[in-house]
């Protein structure tokens, strides 16, 4: 990884995180009304900003956010517990796992299923009772100082939401089915404005795993 890459990538990273924090921080404060569209409008961006989240400890996983592995290793376990409670040393066992038996009977993210099995399967291989509890730990917590209806709308629904983003666009479209590369995968059609707005760039699913060491933000760069 080039020094400048290397500062870039934390850059980007510590920029994700806050622009999700304040997000969140504003969000959580806002004593909105049900009729305002911009409440329904928010809670799709801020689900964008948790898939951010997600994609930032993802890039974690491959090394990509700095070189200093005490660093890139912290961003990752920072950026996956804000999401959702996760451990970063799991996932990044399984996303791996998933690199090496890809739509194999080992790979954790493939099932033979519809979307909603394989939705089904697919949590079910990464949501632990342990993270559960935490997360219900933190809501209870946050009710003291946070108005419930805010907690549920930008803060519970922006991240299951989230799940079905990263799933979609990020597993299930471009994994499902037969295809004709050892990488059993496919790729969005060349559309940088769509590809960033769907999955930060993973729609370009097949050139990642050809070059899985290609941070999110440079991904667009792959695809011919």
């Amino acid at each position: 990884m080039k020094t400048n890459q290397a500062y870039l990538g934390v850059l980007v990273a510590v920029a994700v995180i806050a622009i999700w924090f304040t997000s969140l921080f504003f969000l959580l404060r806002w004593n909105f009304a049900w009729s305002n569209p911009l409440v329904y409008l928010m809670i799709f961006v801020q689900m964008h900003l948790y898939t951010g989240l997600f994609i930032t400890a993802h890039d974690a996983m491959h090394g990509t956010i700095s070189p200093n592995k005490t660093i890139n290793n912290f961003i990752g376990y920072l950026s996956v517990f804000l999401y959702a409670g996760f451990f970063y040393n799991q996932l990044y066992s399984k996303h791996h796992k998933h690199h090496s038996h890809v739509h194999t009977e080992e790979d954790p993210d493939f099932a033979p299923h519809g979307f909603w099995k394989w939705y089904l399967r697919f949590m079910l291989n990464y949501v632990t009772v342990i993270q559960l509890v935490i997360m219900a730990l933190a809501f209870n917590i946050l009710q003291i100082w946070i108005d419930q209806k805010n907690l549920l709308l930008f803060w519970v629904l922006p991240s299951l939401l989230s799940t079905f983003q990263l799933f979609y666009f990020g597993t299930y479209l471009p994994h499902k089915g037969e295809h004709d590369n050892e990488y059993h995968s496919s790729t969005l059609q060349k559309n940088h404005l769509i590809a960033f707005f769907t999955c930060y760039f993973f729609g370009y699913h097949l050139e990642h795993h050809q070059k899985p060491g290609t941070p999110w933000w440079q991904l667009y760069k792959t695809k011919g």
